[in-house]
């Protein structure tokens, strides 16, 4: 076991999806797309660098701010917003690594997050979050592979 100081908190939650890289990657880009399975109260904006994009959430009211970082179609997406428990100048950072399977038939997406407190409040932060990626990926399954809306009315 090692005796390392912990500085931060990040996890790594990850999935395969029936469709090829640049569909799932659409799925996740596309506001239109994100906002039918994903931000329930709506997304705003493509995701890609310099754009002005916004997400909303009907379990967590109140659209806020989505920073790209960096954008390589169909393979990556890196992306920031703030958190009230993060280190990194008050922002996390999530990356979205798509990885073709089968000659591109399925897709493994690997979601991971990082930049948390390692606090009582950075932990909730940051389990938190993780549930809500796990519930990204099997949403944005059920989507892309059978146009199925998981989070239609979940929350609201």
């Amino acid at each position: 076991m090692s005796d390392e100081a912990l500085d931060h908190l990040e996890f790594t939650v990850s999935g395969r999806v029936g469709r090829p890289c640049a569909e799932v990657y659409e799925a996740i880009a596309d506001p239109e797309q994100l906002s039918r399975y994903f931000t329930t109260g709506g997304a705003r904006g493509r995701l890609e660098v310099g754009a002005d994009v916004t997400w909303d959430f009907h379990d967590f009211p109140g659209a806020f701010p989505v920073t790209v970082v960096a954008a390589d179609p169909p393979r990556r997406l890196v992306i920031r917003w703030e958190g009230e428990a993060a280190v990194d100048g008050g922002s996390t950072t999530t990356t979205f690594e798509l990885e073709p399977l089968d000659g591109d038939t399925r897709t493994l997406v690997t979601i991971s997050e990082s930049a948390w407190l390692p606090t009582a409040q950075g932990a909730r932060q940051a389990f938190g979050n993780c549930a809500g990626w796990t519930g990204m990926l099997a949403a944005l399954k059920a989507w892309v592979e059978h146009g199925i809306n998981l989070r239609d009315g979940f929350y609201a």
